[in-house]
């Protein structure tokens, strides 16, 4: 998504169809996604997230490069580390976030129901932009 995105677009908020200030810019929910990739797949996988919670969301340089060179390595971070589990591990029960009582794989198909709700935001925030957003890949 954050290809299709022109540099311009990335942190548009949408001015003057007047949306609340509480809304994430195109860059943010990029960066959301990013942060939440880290959040579930860290304890999901066992290894330790390089970066504290919510800590990408606050990142200064919000360009599109830099937006995406961050995205693109919560993903790798994501899969790299699932190709080291086992089927056996991906049984285990933990408790994601503290609160939620699931087994590892879960937390990991989390992540994608995470990605799957962002990318909507996202594709309307494209669309705005008069931008066509990426084919869907089903099969």
């Amino acid at each position: 998504m954050s290809r299709r995105c022109p540099a311009v677009v990335a942190e548009w908020r949408f001015p003057e169809i007047n949306l609340p200030a509480e809304m994430r810019s195109f860059a943010e929910q990029l960066l959301h996604l990013a942060d939440a990739n880290y959040g579930f797949a860290s304890p999901a996988t066992g290894i330790k997230s390089p970066f504290a919670q919510r800590e990408l969301e606050k990142t200064a340089d919000k360009s599109k490069s830099n937006v995406s060179r961050i995205v693109l390595a919560s993903y790798d971070f994501v899969i790299d580390n699932i190709k080291k589990m086992s089927e056996e591990q991906l049984d285990e029960a933990i408790k994601l976030f503290g609160s939620f009582d699931m087994t590892k794989r879960m937390a990991l198909i989390k992540v994608f129901e995470h990605q799957v709700h962002h990318r909507g935001q996202t594709t309307v925030y494209l669309r705005l932009a008069g931008v066509k957003p990426p084919e869907e890949k089903l099969f």
